[in-house]
């Protein structure tokens, strides 16, 4: 089929995701999307291999594991973290370098010593394969399996509402020597079709479409101008370099018509859309991408209210001509399905036209021809006094259509706006706690309409604690983040990992120890068993050593979790809502006097 998806699609798509965010009567209403911003991932990036089939004997941390023959091994890597189903290795390396990948089901091997040293004698088989570091995050899986262990290693989460999203557009600075021409706007930019036929239209700076067209800049003081005419004529097919900075100020700006006329050089044309303000300024712009204000702002509004249907802006010179009333101003009225719309043109000495521009905008255009044989040529503005012209004048001019609605009237189609951005500012232990600062974060993302825990009830607090707590009493010593924490239960061990400790005000042996749980790091006998409230089994730290009882009486909030017999449950119920985005990305450390600013950029 002969089909595209057309980027109005994708602006749609950017519309409906920021509506999302505000519609319905209240927070908890149908109509409305509630989208949560979360980081996770406070363990390091490490090779992962699954393995089954293993034999009596231990792999041990340290040791090396390697397929085929050592020395000349397809595969190698040295154990980090032992699992019950699983390894952890660093220093990947084969017979293919750096990142080489066992082939599934092969067998794997355990080794001390290295080059020098002997095999262990246990064996596996492998399963699923996954490189990692610290400094190449694995790319996430779009599978279900990925997404619903996303949810083991949420740290928190903060609520993304409308004031914390935008429309944003690629950056472009007045800056003459990074963008020295800009394209104009104009509506027939397009790629030549693989299957033959129309040649495509690219723009100045070579764009094959509107969309990837550099035709809109922000000057010094964030007005945001869009390129109506970049110089373009026979004499000059892609335009020309700009000149002047167009701004709202100075006498070249008419405010009437938002346009800004160049005095000097190609005679650039600007239209000016939007200022935008500090607040947009600082949560929104980045190096790369700038925001395209709220439709209520004032300087849209005012823009989107002058705006004229089917206007006329701009008419350029296809072919200069000849034998057209010579050294003459002439003047012609655009035929089409609009109305009033006047060209102005002048010609030279053997009647080639010079220069053409618009004497009158008109409106209602869709189309536009100029014609410029006999009885289309007049002497006046008013086209009342008619100019003779020759059988063998020639010579052609195109009008510029403006945009539905016309020039300023529809920002978000007009300039493309098919992505958005959110901005989440996380400040210090934000949420009374939910965001621990003694750790780090590997991953961020959104998640759509999330439960509270244990119930089917959408979520819509600021902030939710993605861990599960202990309230800790008579701990021997401080835990350590990222380490093995455990406790004997009932039917077995409770395993964890230890994400944030926080002494209580005025202790040393007393505080709050938050971890997570994976199915495939914490299983003890194939099963993730529960802490227990249980003031008699302690929870011991491995690399610590740290030993304390859980203060089984204590039941109250403290530090974004809501404890009972000490124990709290995270504040988001497990694989609820829909993960839309997932980013692995390399360690972003915390610290008490840190504020993160992370700015996400979604493209439809």
């Amino acid at each position: 089929m002969a089909a595209i998806i057309s980027d109005k699609f994708r602006i749609f798509n950017a519309k409906q995701f920021l509506e999302s965010l505000s519609e319905g009567p209240n927070a908890t209403s149908a109509e409305r999307t509630r989208m949560y911003f979360f980081v996770g991932r406070p363990q390091a990036w490490k090779a992962y291999v699954e393995i089954h089939s293993a034999n009596s004997t231990a792999f041990n941390v340290g040791d090396e594991v390697y397929v085929g023959t050592y020395g000349s091994t397809a595969f190698r890597g040295t154990i980090s973290v032992v699992y019950d189903n699983a390894l952890l290795l660093t220093d990947i390396f084969g017979a293919s370098g750096v990142n080489s990948a066992p082939t599934l089901g092969s067998t794997l091997k355990g080794r001390t010593g290295g080059s020098g040293g002997s095999d262990t004698g246990a064996t596996a088989v492998s399963g699923v394969y996954r490189y990692a570091t610290e400094d190449v995050p694995p790319l996430p899986l779009d599978n279900q399996t990925e997404k619903t262990g996303l949810y083991d290693e949420i740290i928190a989460a903060k609520r993304i509402n409308d004031a914390y999203a935008r429309t944003v557009i690629r950056r472009y600075n007045w800056d003459l020597v990074a963008n020295p021409k800009f394209d104009m706007w104009k509506p027939d930019y397009s790629a030549t079709p693989g299957s033959g036929g129309q040649i495509g239209k690219a723009t100045a700076t070579g764009a094959t479409s509107i969309a990837d067209a550099k035709f809109y800049v922000m000057n010094s003081s964030y007005e945001v101008f869009k390129c109506l005419y970049n110089g373009e004529n026979p004499s000059n097919a892609t335009g020309q370099n700009a000149t002047e900075e167009p701004v709202t100020t100075g006498g070249n700006y008419a405010s009437g018509t938002g346009l800004y006329t160049e005095s000097t050089g190609a005679g650039y044309i600007w239209k000016y859309m939007y200022t935008i303000p500090t607040d947009d300024v600082l949560k929104f712009l980045s190096s790369d991408f700038m925001p395209i204000v709220l439709p209520a702002d004032a300087t849209r509004t005012a823009v989107t209210g002058a705006a004229v249907d089917g206007a006329v802006h701009v008419a350029l010179i296809e072919n200069g001509g000849a034998n057209l009333p010579a050294s003459q101003t002439l003047y012609t009225a655009i035929k089409g399905d609009g109305a009033s719309g006047v060209v102005k043109f002048a010609t030279d000495g053997s009647g080639t036209i010079t220069s053409s521009e618009i004497q009158v905008a008109g409106s209602g255009y869709s189309y536009g021809n100029v014609l410029l044989g006999n009885g289309n040529l007049f002497s006046d503005a008013g086209l009342s006094s008619a100019v003779a012209t020759g059988a063998t004048a020639t010579g052609a001019i195109e009008v510029v259509i403006s945009p539905k609605g016309g020039h300023g009237k529809y920002h978000e189609e007009e300039l493309n706006g098919k992505r958005v951005m959110t901005n989440i500012r996380l400040t210090y232990a934000e949420g009374s706690g939910d965001f621990p600062v003694d750790n780090d974060f590997r991953r961020i993302g959104i998640i759509k309409d999330p439960f509270d825990y244990g119930t089917t009830t959408f979520a819509t607090n600021d902030t939710l604690s993605g861990l599960k707590a202990v309230k800790v009493t008579g701990a021997s010593a401080d835990f350590i983040p990222d380490e093995q924490i455990s406790q004997t239960v009932t039917g077995g061990t409770a395993k964890g990992t230890c994400v944030s400790w926080t002494l209580d005000s005025g202790s040393t042996t007393a505080g709050v120890l938050k971890y997570i749980q994976t199915n495939d790091a914490h299983t003890d006998g194939g099963v993730v068993r529960a802490f227990e409230s249980n003031g008699s089994n302690a929870v011991s730290g491995a690399a610590s050593a740290s030993s304390g009882n859980v203060d089984t009486g204590y039941s109250n909030s403290l530090l974004g979790s809501t404890f009972s017999s000490g124990l709290a449950n995270p504040e988001i119920e497990n694989d609820s809502g829909d993960v839309i985005y997932i980013e692995n990305r390399r360690l972003i450390t915390r610290a008490p006097d840190q504020i993160e600013d992370i700015k996400l950029v979604i493209e439809f």
